[in-house]
């Protein structure tokens, strides 16, 4: 009797529609998710937090966490811009609102970093403030974290700064952190950021509806992409490669 009830029920639970009431398309019958790492071996602790005094030094950038006392106005200068906030929940109005903000978010377990340059690059010197990244959502017990609240000034757009700055953060994150995955997420809307994140390499998992609120009240969806540790080797190199690309060669005058 039991076991006829069960497959009723079963029978019963089957999804049969094309579409669900969102309009996304839905298999006739869902294929459970196989294990890709059955003899899957015992992962290293990660290690928390990163050092304070900590320089990240890359080939474009330099990469070092957010002092509120020395970066903050200047960075808050260097992101004065309509479209640096296009796709941010909050625009700070000043530096002091700023300040404001980033110690907030730092007392909620964000770890920001500041983005400047190595050296002279383009229309800017070296030590230039160009933009900010963020460890978030750190899960030290799982070994994982987030790539996040990543702005850069609108100079730098489509430049060697970004793949400089991620090489940089990934490498941190996988080499000297240990951690096991690094996950990304941008609005639906962001197609720009979309495209920077999957040319980087990182796998695209999904996308989470209704799963942020804008700043204007709506709510967004947010596209998922990683990053795992067996994907580092492969993405370390496309960005390097991609950093080679786009440093343009220092030409001999003679």
């Amino acid at each position: 009797m039991g076991d006829n009830v069960d497959m009723d029920l079963t029978a019963d639970t089957h999804v049969t529609e094309d579409t669900d009431a969102a309009g996304r398309p839905q298999p006739a019958d869902f294929v459970p998710v196989h294990d890709i790492r059955p003899d899957d071996v015992v992962w290293p602790s990660m290690a928390w937090p990163p050092r304070s005094d900590i320089v990240l030094g890359g080939r474009v950038v330099e990469v070092t966490p957010l002092d509120l006392d020395r970066d903050v106005e200047s960075l808050f200068h260097a992101l004065d811009d309509d479209w640096v906030w296009q796709h941010i929940p909050f625009r700070p109005p000043d530096p002091p609102t700023f300040a404001e903000l980033m110690q907030k978010r730092v007392a909620a377990g964000l770890f920001p970093w500041v983005v400047r340059l190595a050296t002279s690059y383009g229309e800017l010197p070296a030590g230039a403030v160009v933009g900010m990244s963020s460890f978030l959502d750190v899960a030290v017990g799982d070994a994982r974290l987030e790539i996040a609240a990543t702005i850069y000034r609108p100079s730098v757009w489509g430049t060697a700064v970004n793949p400089d700055t991620k090489l940089l953060l990934l490498g941190f994150a996988f080499d000297e952190l240990h951690v096991g995955r690094v996950q990304l997420k941008t609005d639906v809307r962001n197609t720009r950021s979309q495209r920077a994140i999957s040319y980087m390499g990182a796998r695209y998992e999904g996308t989470l509806g209704r799963y942020q609120r804008r700043a204007d009240g709506t709510v967004r969806d947010s596209v998922l992409f990683s990053v795992l540790a067996e994907d580092w080797p492969r993405v370390r190199q496309g960005l390097q490669r991609r950093v080679d690309g786009l440093i343009t060669p220092v030409r001999d005058p003679t």
